[in-house]
């Protein structure tokens, strides 16, 4: 996986081969870091209300997208 450096670099090209592959990785590493976030909130006790409330969604968004996975790591 490319540095946050490389990303930004890579995201700021001319080449939109180059910077669409770029947009796509940070996408990616975006999932990968509210998945963490929302993680460590519900072990913290965080209702889904709350975490929708910092993510800027609707409760039933968040509760849609990360209770599955949320279920499975118990």
């Amino acid at each position: 996986m490319p540095t946050m450096t490389e990303l930004a670099a890579a995201a700021d090209s001319d080449d939109p081969g180059t910077g669409l592959a770029a947009v796509a990785a940070l996408r990616r590493l975006a999932d990968e870091l509210e998945a963490l976030h929302v993680h460590n909130a519900r072990a913290r006790g965080w209702s889904w209300q709350a975490i929708a409330d910092a993510l800027g969604v609707r409760r039933q968004s968040v509760h849609k997208k990360h209770a599955r996975r949320s279920m499975r790591e118990k």
